[in-house]
């Protein structure tokens, strides 16, 4: 089999996995599609690149907090057993839904939680409105550490 450099495949591994996380619809993407269509194409674009932001930094936050803690080979092996079952549960979820009309809610705390970030930082920018609206979903922050043990498992990052 083909072997590839440890760079080349933590870039594959990245490039893949944020195409795939791309794809499904959720309020960072309705809220691009409802402002590029009131303000333009600028406007859109910047709320992507503050949702980028904001993403990388919660990325940069699961891999590095997490990973001399996976380290423990036990601790290691309970999370791949973890990230395993939390990633066929995901997966199954989105193959039997069928339709996408609303983004899940993790419980109404996130929900307080995301209203009180939102009302505190008020953004009046683009960018700050895909920087905040990100800040404010707990889930992001959580799916990205499952990806990042799910990654570090594996040997891929």
């Amino acid at each position: 089999m083909l072997e590839l450099s440890p760079i080349l495949t933590a870039a594959l591994t990245g490039f893949l996995s944020g195409l795939v996380l791309c794809i499904p619809v959720g309020p960072i993407n309705l809220t691009i599609i409802n402002e590029g269509a009131r303000r333009g194409f600028r406007w859109a674009a910047l709320i992507g690149l503050g949702a980028s932001v904001m993403e990388v930094i919660y990325c940069a936050i699961a891999f590095t907090g997490f990973s001399s803690f996976f380290g423990n080979r036990y601790i290691k092996a309970a999370m791949e057993v973890f990230s395993f079952a939390f990633m066929l549960f995901l997966g199954i979820k989105f193959l039997m839904a069928k339709t996408v009309s609303a983004p899940i809610h993790i419980s109404q705390a996130a929900d307080k939680l995301e209203d009180r970030i939102e009302e505190k930082f008020h953004p009046h920018s683009a960018f700050f409105t895909g920087l905040v609206r990100v800040m404010a979903n707990p889930g992001v922050l959580l799916f990205w550490i499952f990806l990042a043990v799910y990654f570090m498992a594996r040997d891929w990052v």
